[in-house]
């Protein structure tokens, strides 16, 4: 089959996991030929220290590909057929606030779930509208494949502001559950098996998981998550295992108490913060949070690594590595250029895939991937403990929304008061505004 070579557009150059994107999408050019790679940043600073060393890396590996990096949105966003947008409005020093302000009241700091995530998301919006907006003007046949957080709120905002727009949100945190998965039942990879899952970003649980014989593969995965979590047998066996942050193996043991609520199922491991808000309390530091984390180590690391590219002129000896797990893009940008049918779990409008649930909900569902976007798969009814956890957080995330449209404080008060991670109003309005003070430069006014 003779592929169209496809131009990229990574709107976020200068972050992090940008190079580890570039380099999976070099290791996936047998199906995914590009032409052209570009970046898009308004840092240009930040930018320019991952854009040097991938010019290097791209010519010593892939000359054939044409680069350029850019910080004005007329030279990036023309001539692209894919906007790979993970952006961070603010950086981590704002993540940083998001969860320390929520933690000064006795409340979880989550850059995703609960206050620090609405206010991640209050920033957001304007940016990936922004990105909508450039791609739309300058290759309005392009599509975006957005996975910038919180996927959630930002979903619900396009939906919402830009309906038609050509835009799909995702996220990795199902994909990378469904690699423990796979190390789980010993299998080689998450493709090795088909499933089915329903919630919201972060917020969903899977209900079937079958092997391509037919054959029923959760009470395998239940029965070990019911003792280990998604803590995989290598782990176990390393005791301590130095690759995996103390907060993430954190995050795949709790997976067992959360799995507790309803042993049906197998549930996305971000649930610990609405089911256990007061452990995750109990186990952060105020004073060092993730964020603190984040760029003590792999900030460091990666524009270290940077550096030392461009310093030697060349990427032979470079410790940048390939982020595997991004492999789900290819597979979402190949199937919509080669209508390759792909299935996989996306962020979607409802309309009747949980039949008894809102149907203008962004719900996380199995879809198929055509050149014309995703046709979202039915996934029935959804139990009562479900569907009344996901009306509350979905309330949640259209009234962050709707208070970034109009301006509104007190939507944004009552989203803050209607998640389960915080204990009543009154706390909710003091969290609200030292964000208010904190985001002073990112959000709109409200009133």
């Amino acid at each position: 089959m003779n592929l169209k070579p496809q131009s990229i557009l990574v709107a976020g150059g200068g972050s992090t996991f940008t190079p580890g994107i570039v380099m999976m999408l070099l290791d996936n050019l047998d199906k995914f030929p590009i032409r052209q790679i570009k970046f898009y940043d308004n840092d240009e600073e930040r930018q320019n220290k991952i854009a040097d060393a991938i010019e290097i890396l791209l010519k010593e590996r892939a000359p054939e590909i044409a680069f350029s990096a850019s910080v004005d949105p007329a030279e990036a966003f023309t001539d692209i057929d894919f906007v790979m947008a993970h952006i961070r409005v603010g950086k981590y020093q704002m993540r940083e606030q998001d969860e320390k302000i929520p933690l000064k009241y006795g409340v979880i700091g989550q850059e995703t779930c609960g206050p620090g995530g609405m206010a991640y998301g209050m920033r957001s919006i304007g940016g990936v509208l922004e990105l909508i907006d450039y791609m739309e003007e300058y290759s309005p046949d392009a599509w975006m494949l957005n996975y910038s957080n919180p996927a959630a709120i930002v979903a619900e905002a396009t939906r919402k502001l830009r309906p038609n727009s050509k835009i799909i949100n995702i996220c990795d945190m199902p994909v990378g559950i469904e690699y423990r998965m796979a190390e789980i039942l010993g299998l080689k990879s998450r493709k090795d098996f088909v499933v089915r899952y329903y919630g919201l970003n972060h917020f969903g649980w899977w209900t079937d998981i079958r092997d391509h014989d037919g054959n029923d593969l959760m009470p395998k995965i239940k029965e070990w998550v019911k003792e280990h979590g998604y803590v995989t047998p290598s782990e176990l066996e390393q005791q301590g295992n130095e690759e995996v942050e103390a907060s993430w193996m954190h995050t795949y043991e709790k997976a067992k108490e959360v799995s507790w609520l309803d042993p049906e199922t197998l549930p996305n491991t971000y649930l610990k913060y609405y089911f256990y808000p007061q452990d995750e309390v109990e186990v952060s530091n105020p004073e060092y949070t993730r964020a603190n984390e984040v760029m003590d180590h792999r900030e460091k690391n990666v524009f270290s690594m940077c550096n030392q590219v461009v310093n030697a002129g060349t990427a032979a000896q470079t410790q940048l590595e390939i982020d595997d797990h991004a492999s789900y893009i290819v597979d979402l940008a190949r199937s919509i250029a080669y209508n390759t049918r792909e299935r996989m779990l996306l962020i979607v409008e409802n309309n009747g895939s949980l039949v008894n649930f809102d149907p203008t909900a962004m719900v996380e569902i199995p879809c198929i991937i055509t050149s014309n976007g995703p046709e979202p798969l039915v996934m029935g009814e959804i139990p009562r403990f479900q569907k009344g956890l996901m009306e509350q957080q979905v309330a949640v995330e259209k009234l962050v929304v709707e208070a970034w449209a109009e301006g509104s404080y007190q939507k944004l008060w009552q989203a803050i008061t209607l998640s389960r991670t915080v204990p009543n109003a009154r706390v909710a309005k003091q969290i609200l505004d030292d964000l208010i003070e904190a985001n002073k430069e990112f959000w709109p006014e409200l009133s």
